[in-house]
C-alpha cells in the first residue's frame, strides 16, 4: 500500500509539474513573474520530501529541470526570474543528492552532465550557488573535475577563462587560500579575488595579514578604468579591519574621506558607524557643509533622511525647474510628499518637475503618472496661493504638447479640477450600484 501511495503522490506532483509549466502557451514578459510564482509552489512540494524521501525528490528535480528545458522556448524571460527559478532547482537537487548520499563524484558528473548540454544558459555561473552547496567532499570531486578540464590540451582561451572562474568559486567556498592564490597566478588577480583571499585571512583570524590584501585590492582598483572585477566590500571591509586593530581613528578618517567625495544617503550610513556619540553634533554639521555642495539627486534623499527641511528648502528653491526634471522620480516624489504640507510652493515645484520630465520625453506609458503629477502641482500651488504660476504652467503645458492626443484630455481635466483624485474609487461606483438596486444602505 505504501508503494502505490508513494506512486500517486509521484504522480500528482509530476502532474502539477506539468500543468504549471503550461506546454503549448508562449508565457509573455508581463506574465513571467506569476508563471515562475506558480512554479515555486510546486518546488516547494518536492522540497518538502527532500528530507524524509531524498531519492524521490532527487528524480522529481531532475524531471523538472528536464520539463523547464522543454519550455524554454515558449516564454519570453527577459526579467530573468525563470532562469533564476531553474537555478534554485539544481540547488535543491544538489541538497537532495547530499541528504540521500549520493557518491560526490557521480552528482559532479551529472551536474557538469547538464552543464554541458545547456542551450539556454541556466547553468552559467551556476558553480558559485553550487559551490556554497556541496559539502567537503563534493567541493574536493569538483575541483578535480574542473582542473582536469582547465589544464586539458587545445582547450580554448574562453573556456580555460571560464574553467579558471569555475575553480575560483570552488576554492572560496572551500577557504582553499593556497590554491585560490595558484589560480589567480595563472589566470588575473582582479580586486574582488584580494577581497575574496582577505576575507579568507579573516576567517583564520588574521586582520592584520587581510588589512594588506584590501589596501592592495584599492589600490589596483583605483588604477582600473573598466572597473572590472571590483571589489565592492573593499572600502567597509578596510575600516571594519582598521577598527578590529584597534585603530577606530584610522577607520572614522576614511570613511569621511569617501563620505567627502560621494555624500549620499549609503556613505553617511557607513559613516555613522564610525564616529564616536561625543563627536556626533561636530560631524553633523561637517555633513550638512559637504551637502551644500554635493550633486542635488543625492543631498535631496539624505536631507530628508537627516530631517533638515530648512537646507533642503533652500537647495529646491534655488535650483531651476530643468535641473529638477532632470532627476529621478525615485529622488524628487519622496520629497515632494514630505514637503505638501509645510511648504506647498517646493512641493508644487516638484510635481511639476515630474509631470514635465514625462511629457518632455514623451514616455506616453506613463502619461497617467504625469496627470497625477500635474494634479498635485495644481493643488501645492493653489494651497501656496500661487494660482497664477498654475495657470502659467497650464498655458505652457497647451502650448507645447498640443498635439499629445494620449496626454492632453486627461490635462484638460486636471485643469479644470476634474482630475484622477476626484474621480469615485471601483468600491465606491459598487456602493452606489448596490443602492440603486435596493441594497443596504449601511
Amino acid at each position: 500500500m505504501a508503494k502505490i501511495k508513494n506512486l500517486t503522490e509521484t504522480e500528482i506532483i509530476e502532474s502539477a509539474i506539468e500543468d504549471s509549466l503550461r506546454p503549448g502557451d508562449y508565457i509573455g514578459y508581463n506574465s513571467s513573474w506569476s508563471f515562475v510564482s506558480e512554479l515555486e509552489k510546486v518546488k516547494n512540494k518536492i522540497d518538502n520530501i527532500v528530507n524524509p524521501e531524498p531519492i524521490r525528490a532527487i528524480d522529481l528535480i531532475e524531471t523538472f529541470i528536464a520539463a523547464c528545458y522543454e519550455k524554454a522556448e515558449e516564454i519570453d524571460d527577459s526579467s530573468g526570474s525563470f532562469g533564476d527559478f531553474v537555478e534554485e532547482l539544481f540547488c535543491s537537487w544538489i541538497n537532495a543528492r547530499q541528504k540521500a548520499d549520493v557518491a560526490a563524484k557521480e552528482t559532479v558528473e551529472r551536474l557538469l552532465a547538464w552543464m554541458d548540454n545547456d542551450d539556454y544558459g541556466f547553468t552559467y555561473h551556476l558553480e558559485r550557488n553550487v559551490s556554497k552547496l556541496l559539502n567537503k567532499n563534493g567541493l574536493r570531486e569538483f575541483a578535480m573535475a574542473i582542473r582536469a578540464r582547465y589544464d586539458a590540451e587545445g582547450v580554448k582561451n574562453n573556456h580555460r577563462r571560464q574553467w579558471g572562474e569555475t575553480l575560483k568559486s570552488i576554492y572560496a567556498a572551500s577557504r582553499d587560500f593556497k590554491s585560490y592564490i595558484s589560480i589567480c597566478d595563472e589566470t588575473e588577480l582582479l580586486p574582488v579575488d584580494w577581497e575574496i583571499l582577505a576575507g579568507m585571512l579573516l576567517s583564520r583570524r588574521k586582520p592584520a595579514e587581510a588589512l594588506k590584501w584590501v589596501e592592495k585590492g584599492l589600490e589596483i582598483q583605483s588604477n582600473n578604468q573598466l572597473r572590472r572585477g571590483s571589489g565592492y566590500k573593499l572600502d567597509t571591509m578596510k575600516r571594519g579591519i582598521l577598527t578590529k586593530l584597534g585603530r577606530p581613528e584610522e577607520a572614522l578618517s576614511d570613511a569621511w574621506q569617501h563620505f567627502s567625495k560621494h555624500p549620499d544617503e549609503f556613505t553617511h550610513k557607513e559613516l555613522l558607524k564610525h564616529i564616536p556619540k561625543q563627536q556626533r553634533s561636530e560631524y553633523h554639521n561637517r555633513v550638512l557643509e559637504a551637502i551644500s555642495t554635493a550633486e542635488l539627486g543625492p543631498a535631496i534623499g539624505l536631507l530628508i533622511k537627516l530631517k533638515e527641511k530648512d537646507v533642503l528648502i533652500e537647495r529646491l528653491r534655488e535650483t531651476s525647474g530643468s535641473s529638477l526634471e532632470s532627476l529621478s522620480h525615485y529622488t524628487t516624489e519622496p520629497a515632494a510628499k514630505k514637503l505638501t504640507k509645510e511648504y506647498p510652493d517646493v512641493a508644487a515645484k516638484l510635481y511639476q518637475a515630474m509631470g514635465l520630465r514625462i511629457v518632455n520625453a514623451k514616455k506616453s506609458k506613463y502619461y497617467d503618472a504625469a496627470i497625477s503629477n500635474f494634479e498635485q502641482a495644481k493643488r501645492c500651488y493653489e494651497k501656496a496661493g500661487l494660482e497664477s504660476v498654475w495657470l502659467e504652467l497650464v498655458e505652457d503645458v497647451r502650448t507645447n504638447h498640443y498635439r499629445k492626443y494620449s496626454f492632453m484630455p486627461g490635462f484638460e481635466q486636471v485643469a479644470e479640477g476634474k482630475g484622477p483624485s476626484t474621480k469615485p474609487s471601483f468600491i465606491e461606483l459598487a456602493k452606489t450600484r448596490a443602492k440603486k438596486t435596493g441594497g443596504s444602505s449601511h
